[in-house]
């Protein structure tokens, strides 16, 4: 390895606050020197984006213009946490992302001038290459995330679109949480490096436990169990939509603060909602499995499977939700009485009782704050805070997570200030630019 190189690569660890690379990164940045075709297996919080992205920072170093790596995803939430891991790295490289719900004018604005990695999920990558505003002449590096989930979702027709574009790539990487999912033959995958670190050991700091209701009806034992716990950011965990509502009825009955998350929601609530999950703001978040994979949420304390997953793969996912990075987390398996114990349920889960009820709701520390300004308005994260501080007159470790979108920003403020800290700031400014400022609904 070169030695600027090795420098490239120290400064993104030390940028990213890590003291070295785990092994699964430091096999794919000596495999990725000579693998043309690589398959990485590795459970979600294992470092896995990391270790793709250390490719793309050998190829993108070459200053040659044109798009050099592409990452190909099944949702936008994960293409904007791979571009916000990009951005974390500190390499000075254009990166953009393009997706479904995204504005196509402000995507072909940013795509005038190529960026070294672009991020999409299929069919806005595709509409890209069908108008030419992506020209896939230059990238040299495919990389196609959580594999199995896009063709799981029915993109399989995009994805071969997209490889007719790009039809010899130097190096295409494919990767998933597990080994399950077939790889269609238009992918053309033959004698790959394998990269195996998926395991069916117990994950260190994972609890299973396994909780029976009295009746048919588990609405109770989940009102219960959430009173019990009460503490943490939660995942509730249900297999349809009417399910994911029914209990964010009962929820917003007891006034407990909460959000929801499902694929009947559009796009900027879905992003609202793990916003404020993230924070802190809705410590419970209630959803389908499209929240099982490629969110990237930093200590989820407890997942709780109101309904038991539809498949081991679907429940392996769920889990992979908390106990990340060497974190504790606990899973809760609702069952009632009638339920069968699932098959795929691990040795190591033990038949439990609900905690005895610490206080019948959750009060979360943090609320959260709306700008009507973000990126494209040159809003930074160091504006904001300097507005909390100097204007809303807040402590430095008051301010909790501050999210910049393209047009809007997000700030986790104390409950308890929150309605001063509105009237305070209605109508301020930010770089001389009146701002909308208000409570997030």
């Amino acid at each position: 390895m070169g030695n600027s190189f090795s420098l490239i690569v120290a400064k993104a660890f030390s940028n990213l606050g890590f003291e070295s690379l785990n092994p699964m990164q430091s096999e794919m940045l000596k495999i990725s020197k000579k693998a043309k075709q690589i398959l990485l297996f590795s459970p979600t919080g294992s470092g896995k984006t990391v270790a793709f992205l250390l490719p793309v920072l050998e190829i993108a170093k070459v200053p040659n213009p044109g798009i050099k790596a592409l990452i190909v995803v099944p949702s936008r939430e994960l293409a904007l946490q791979i571009e916000q891991v990009f951005k974390s790295m500190g390499t000075g490289l254009k990166v953009s992302t393009c997706y479904g719900g995204h504005k196509v004018k402000t995507e072909r604005n940013n795509l005038l001038e190529a960026p070294a990695l672009l991020i999409g999920t299929p069919g806005r990558i595709l509409y890209h290459l069908e108008k030419g505003t992506v020209q896939p002449n230059t990238i040299e590096l495919l990389i196609l995330d959580e594999y199995d989930k896009s063709f799981e979702f029915g993109f399989e027709r995009e994805i071969s679109a997209i490889l007719a574009y790009i039809s010899n790539p130097k190096q295409v990487i494919l990767t998933s949480a597990t080994k399950s999912a077939t790889i269609p033959d238009f992918i053309k995958i033959q004698n790959p490096h394998i990269l195996d670190y998926s395991s069916n050991e117990k994950p260190a700091g994972l609890h299973i436990k396994l909780v029976r209701a009295e009746e048919k009806d588990k609405l109770a034992l989940l009102m219960k169990l959430l009173a019990g716990i009460n503490s943490g950011l939660t995942l509730v965990f249900c297999n349809h939509r009417e399910a994911v509502e029914r209990i964010s009825g009962l929820l917003q009955v007891n006034d407990i603060r909460h959000d929801t998350y499902h694929g009947g929601h559009e796009q900027p609530q879905r992003e609202r909602a793990l916003i404020k999950f993230r924070n802190g703001s809705n410590p419970i978040l209630v959803t389908t499995d499209l929240a099982s994979r490629g969110l990237d949420i930093s200590g989820v304390q407890n997942i709780i499977h109101y309904q038991t997953a539809s498949s081991e793969t679907v429940f392996i996912h769920r889990n992979g939700r908390t106990a990340r990075m060497e974190n504790e987390g606990t899973v809760w398996i609702l069952l009632s009485a009638e339920e069968k114990i699932p098959d795929y349920v691990p040795d190591y889960c033990e038949e439990s009782t609900v905690p005895e009820a610490l206080k019948p709701n959750r009060d979360p520390y943090f609320s959260t704050l709306y700008f009507g300004a973000g990126k494209k308005d040159k809003i930074s994260k160091g504006d904001i805070v300097g507005l909390l501080i100097q204007k809303g007159g807040l402590l430095k470790d008051e301010i909790g997570l501050i999210n910049i979108l393209d047009y809007e920003s997000f700030a986790a403020v104390p409950v308890s200030k929150i309605k001063k800290l509105a009237l305070l700031l209605a109508n301020g400014k930010i770089k001389n630019k009146k701002v909308k400022i208000a409570l997030s609904t």
